[in-house]
């Protein structure tokens, strides 16, 4: 668990993430963070969970229509 302290940039507020949370996501300068609202909190991810999920929808239909894609693939 980390504290994260609250700081004035600009005319926002942000959160500075300590470098080894930032490896840990494997995230850099620039990358995007989504924040998802979770019951008693929130959730900060690297993977968008939208695209997540339609691509958790894609592969059940390719796993249950792999015949007809084979057929499309010649």
């Amino acid at each position: 668990m980390h504290a994260l302290k609250l700081t004035q940039i600009g005319n926002s507020v942000g959160v500075i993430l300590p470098k080894e949370m930032l490896v840990r996501l494997k995230l850099e300068k620039g990358d995007t963070l989504y924040v998802t609202d979770c019951p008693g909190g929130v959730r900060l991810t690297p993977i968008d969970p939208v695209f997540e999920e339609q691509m958790a929808l894609a592969r059940g239909v390719m796993k249950s229509r792999r015949a007809v894609l084979n057929e499309l693939a010649k």
